[in-house]
């Protein structure tokens, strides 16, 4: 599963590739990347980790949620 991160980079948000050098993605707020992700995600196994304006982790979601490892039953 390949994992991207979504940061503020100056005036916008991005998604990037861990360990890549370039924005997949890029819109100005948060909500517009997050919608771009899920598109971009349609068809492809990802691990997104959801960064707060000030770098913290916010969220981290898996696409497709089937394939969160976290899930548990019950």
């Amino acid at each position: 599963m390949k994992d991207y991160h979504i940061t503020k980079r100056g005036d916008q948000w991005a998604l990037k590739a861990s360990g890549g050098q370039r924005a997949t993605l890029t819109a100005d707020t948060k909500a517009e990347v997050i919608q771009q992700t899920q598109e971009f995600a349609a068809g492809k196994t990802i691990s997104v980790k959801i960064h707060r304006a000030d770098g913290v982790i916010q969220e981290e979601r898996t696409y497709p949620r089937s394939a969160d490892p976290h899930q548990t039953p019950g």
